[in-house]
């Protein structure tokens, strides 16, 4: 897509690769599946696919049609339905296409059983409800699973869990313990670590980690930068101005003039808004960078245009490039301050971003 419009996205390929390699020398001994599910967290699951085809241990997706795409692409490693099958249709190609699939509940798994080949090679990954309360076998169901998967032949079998509280004061303490408790008997393989608890929880790396935000250089702490985990941004949203305006004191900028200048002021207005995928309820004062200075939004995010300080930038003019968030040209504003500005998580900035929003590969 091209557009004579001035914003568009940069995707770094190397930061990716980086901050793959990250992640698995922080869990020397485990496999990494690269989480790329909602097109690799807005940033393209074929670009993610692309950069990481040659070093991945596995990637991990949601729907079954892209799982199948991918083997269709000629991806020869492991590949995880995070969800599951939602249909006998799904069931049929993870069997045809090798893939592996999690399963969360009995029903499930009898679908599962129902609709493949008796024999046939399956890859199951048994998931555990081990707190979170979102999907997952609880300890009595877990029981009847296995014995129901001991009777089949061919079945390669992982137990895995997802951590609720790895970023925050909870931790994984609680969960791991009841893990534990579930598997007790259990020698195999486990899948247990997010971005959070491959960063921060080293007992839960286990065999297979999920690396998923922190693959696109953010990070999942509210008290720790993205730059100081040692992860690099892999998208960067830029723009210019397109508008200048002066202010004096008492004048208002954007729909219902909540700013209000209290000094003389110059006002630049940006190509992007909340259609470009911009958050919307970004106050004033979220930061923005123009020509490498940072500075602040003003007034109401419009769905085509923001509106920023160029009082202190005088040399900023039309045509000033702008960073909105990311390693950009007009300098590095971290899309975790945005959005924490914003009220958010840059995993929703960057799922976010729209179609309309054209986007370039760099492989610096």
């Amino acid at each position: 897509m091209t557009t004579s419009r001035p914003i568009r996205a940069r995707i770094f390929r190397a930061a990716l690769l980086h901050n793959y390699r990250l992640a698995r020398r922080l869990a020397p001994t485990a496999k990494a599946w690269a989480v790329i599910k909602a097109n690799a967290y807005g940033h393209g699951q074929w670009r993610a696919v692309e950069t990481l085809r040659e070093e991945a241990d596995g990637f991990a997706v949601l729907e079954c049609e892209n799982a199948v795409a991918l083997r269709e692409a000629g991806i020869i490693q492991p590949i995880l339905q995070l969800e599951g099958i939602f249909s006998a249709r799904d069931a049929r190609a993870v069997a045809e296409f090798g893939l592996t699939t999690v399963v969360h509940c009995l029903e499930q798994l009898a679908l599962l059983l129902d609709s493949v080949t008796p024999g046939a090679p399956l890859a199951i990954c048994l998931k555990l409800n081990t707190g979170m309360n979102r999907l997952g076998l609880g300890a009595a169901d877990l029981r009847q699973a296995r014995e129901i998967l001991a009777r089949i032949p061919n079945v390669e079998l992982t137990l895995m869990t997802h951590f609720a509280g790895a970023d925050g004061e909870c931790g994984v303490a609680e969960q791991l313990a009841r893990f534990s408790e579930m598997a007790s008997d259990w020698q195999g393989p486990v899948s247990l670590a997010n971005s959070a608890a491959i960063l921060r929880h080293p007992q839960t790396h286990g065999d297979w980690v999920r690396p998923g935000i922190m693959l696109y250089g953010a990070s999942p702490f509210a008290d720790q930068s993205a730059e100081e985990l040692g992860l690099q941004p892999v998208m960067a949203l830029e723009s210019e101005i397109i508008g200048v305006q002066q202010l004096a004191p008492g004048d208002r900028v954007g729909y219902g003039g909540t700013f209000v200048a209290e000094r003389p002021m110059r006002i630049g207005v940006v190509a992007c808004g909340y259609a470009d995928g911009y958050p919307r309820h970004a106050p004033s004062g979220t930061p923005i960078a123009v020509m490498g200075k940072m500075t602040r939004t003003v007034g109401r995010v419009s769905m085509d245009m923001l509106a920023c300080d160029l009082t202190d930038i005088p040399e900023a003019g039309l045509g000033a490039p702008v960073t909105l968030w990311g390693n950009g040209r007009a300098g590095c504003v971290p899309a975790d301050i945005v959005a924490a500005a914003a009220g958010t998580i840059a995993y929703e900035l960057f799922c976010a971003l729209a179609p309309r929003v054209p986007v370039g590969v760099d492989d610096e």
